[in-house]
Parts: structure tokens; C-alpha cells; sequence
């Protein structure tokens, strides 16, 4: 079991932006100092509510200042880049890592992004993406000249009269073929976990956004692609997103949570309203709730966010594997420090006290099911 992160990021508008990006690069530099195997981080063009435009851009700033966490995007949007760009960035990022990336894609799914991007229903968004990994991939693995069709784009050069000089080539990865590719999951019966499962991509499941009850479909769609494509489906792989809070006490936990002024405040009222927006509240709301139309921030917040003690989060990450069933990385969700002596020390209990417990739990249960 390996600890990791999922970086929105979600920041109030009202702050300013650069003191909020220094605290999002000072979140994933102790992450790295606490041991943590991996840090994603969102695209968002057109919201000052989660404001990094350009995920490859901001990990830039962190390859120095960070040694062995690795670099995710989580997730580059396909469908609003050629994807002859998209395939030359990420081998550049990946050099100048020095293979620490790995490369998170998918549809996009702020609304405001598809109005400005205007490419089309889900359907459409999810063969683009397909489309633009196959012309990445024969990007990195062929020479020029490059003759690449598809219905949504055509990647055409050739080296002209310069070859020997690399006109009309392009830059390889240096991770071999390539760096792993990974892709975010939300919705009950996932169309991308079906499609991870197909590709061979590393799922990444929300059980922050939605009731972590939808969450073990993920893996059975997943499994259920893989096998019909022959693909080996390890649950290792298996990356589950939740919104995890550590405090010596379940008190001064449950107080943070519900601090109406707190960062969880402003997340969870950002996420009703977006849920709110797509009318997928039972998606969220607890179960058995009289009335999900009605649902609080303060009740969403009690049901997706894993908090307490050290004890006590133990306990309910055991609860979440037992639903959902066995996976190898637990990826927390970051939000802004308002309390950033109370997040450090947050971060610091979850890798230090919870993680080993968890993960010799885990160990043990893994174990017991091969006899």
C-alpha cells in the first residue's frame, strides 16, 4: 500500500493566486519529504476556483525542489490540444524529470472547458481522447516522416532537407516506450474505467466526489475490459482518491471538517453546487438521506471525508478497502491551508501513523485470501 495525492487544485477565488501556488508547491514538497510515492495534479482553464491552467507548467517548478515523488497530471484534457503538442510536451517534461512522470489524460470535465473548447458530447470526447493517444504513441515510436490520420486530427511532417539535422522529427520519452499513461474515474459504471481496463492505463477512482459505495464498479468494469482485451489487471495499479483528515483526536478532526470557515467548507459547498449543476446528488448524499435535493455541505462533508485520529482513520480506511475491495495506492485529496500548522501536521500523521497500519492491514488480508 503507498500513499499518494491528488492536488485540485480548489482555492477561493478571493485569495491571491500566488500565495495559493506557493502553498500547493509547498503541499507537494512535503509530500516528498514525507515519502510519498505520487502527486496529480488538475487541468482547469476557465475557473479561478481551481487555477492551474497547465499542470506541466506548475510541476516544472517542483523537479528541483522535490527527489523521488513522482509527477502526475491528473488529467491533461485531449480533446483541447493537438495532440502533436500534448506528445511533445510530455516528452520533454519526462526528460527534464528524468522519468519521475507520469501522464494522467482524459476527456474534461468542467463544463465551462467544454463551452470554451466547444468539442462536442461525451461520446465524441472519449473517442477524441482515444484518438490522440493512438497518434502519441506512434509519435514516440516511429521515425519521420510522419504521416498520422484520424477523424479529428492528421499529424503530418516530413524532414524536408534537413534530416540529419532532425527537421520533422520529434523528441522521444525517456521513459521506455513510454511514461505510464493513467486516466481519472467518477461515475458509476465508468466508460473510462472500461476504456483504462482496454488500453492498459492506470485507473484513478474518485471515492471523494461520489459515494464511496459506486466506487468498487470501477475496478469491475476495469476488470471486466482487461480480461476481454487479454490484458493483466493488477489491483496493485489501483489508485482510490478520498478526502482524508488526521487529528490527535476525533474531536479537533470532526471540528476541522465542519469549520465553517475552513477549507472543507469551501470545497464541499463548490462540489454540492456542481453536483447540484449535473443533477447527480443521490451520487453523493448518504445513504438512505430523505431528501438528496436538500443535501448540506456539512452532511457531504461528514460522508466523504475519512476523518479522527490515527485510530480512528485506520479503522475507516479498513471499513473503505473492505467495500471496495483490494488497491495499492491510497491518493489523498489536498486542499488549501487555512489552518496550514493543522494541515502539516495532517499530512505528517497519515504518512507516519496511518499509512503503515493501513498498509500492514491490507498486507495481512491480501495474504489471508491466497490460502
Amino acid at each position: 500500500m503507498k500513499l499518494g495525492m491528488f492536488l485540485q487544485p480548489t482555492h477561493d477565488p478571493a485569495r491571491d493566486l500566488t500565495t495559493a501556488l506557493e502553498e500547493d508547491r509547498q503541499t507537494v514538497m512535503l509530500a516528498d519529504r514525507l515519502g510519498y510515492h505520487e502527486v496529480w495534479v488538475g487541468e482547469h482553464v476557465s475557473c479561478t476556483s481551481e487555477p492551474i491552467t497547465d499542470p506541466l507548467v506548475f510541476l516544472a517548478t517542483l523537479i528541483g525542489e522535490t527527489s523521488q515523488i513522482k509527477l502526475g497530471t491528473g488529467v491533461m484534457c485531449l480533446p483541447h490540444r493537438h495532440p502533436a503538442q500534448v506528445a511533445s510536451q510530455a516528452a520533454l517534461f519526462d526528460h527534464l524529470s528524468k522519468g519521475r512522470f507520469q501522464m494522467g489524460v482524459g476527456q474534461g470535465s468542467l463544463s465551462s472547458d467544454v463551452q470554451l473548447f466547444g468539442v462536442g458530447g461525451s461520446a465524441a470526447r472519449e473517442e477524441m481522447v482515444r484518438e490522440s493517444v493512438r497518434h502519441m504513441l506512434a509519435i514516440w515510436s516511429s521515425p519521420a516522416p510522419h504521416h498520422h490520420a484520424g477523424a479529428h486530427w492528421t499529424v503530418s511532417v516530413d524532414p524536408g532537407g534537413a534530416p540529419e539535422f532532425g527537421v520533422g522529427e520529434f523528441i522521444k520519452p525517456y521513459q521506455q516506450p513510454h511514461p505510464p499513461l493513467a486516466t481519472s474515474i467518477m461515475s458509476p459504471g465508468s466508460r473510462s474505467a472500461r476504456m483504462a481496463g482496454e488500453l492498459g492505463w492506470i485507473p484513478i477512482s474518485s471515492a471523494a466526489f461520489l459515494h464511496a459505495r459506486y466506487t468498487a464498479s470501477h475496478w469491475e468494469q476495469y476488470l471486466e475490459a482487461a480480461e476481454t482485451a487479454g490484458r493483466p489487471a493488477d489491483p496493485e495499479i489501483w489508485r482510490i482518491v478520498r478526502q482524508v483528515v488526521v487529528a490527535p483526536s476525533d474531536e479537533e478532526a470532526r471540528e476541522h471538517v465542519l469549520d465553517p470557515n475552513g477549507a472543507l467548507a469551501f470545497w464541499y459547498r463548490y462540489v454540492l453546487g456542481a453536483m447540484r449543476a449535473r443533477q447527480a446528488l443521490p451520487l453523493v448524499a448518504p445513504e438512505r438521506h430523505p431528501d438528496p435535493e436538500l443535501l448540506t455541505w456539512e452532511e457531504m462533508a461528514l460522508e466523504q471525508t475519512t476523518f479522527g485520529s490515527p485510530s480512528t482513520v485506520v479503522d475507516q480506511l479498513v471499513a473503505l478497502r473492505d467495500l471496495t475491495g483490494h488497491f495499492g495506492v491510497l491518493t489523498t485529496m489536498a486542499v488549501e491551508w487555512t489552518d496550514a500548522p493543522f494541515g502539516r501536521r495532517s499530512m505528517e500523521l497519515l504518512a507516519r501513523e496511518v499509512l503503515p497500519r493501513f498498509a500492514r492491514h491490507a498486507a495481512n488480508a491480501s495474504a489471508a485470501r491466497t490460502f
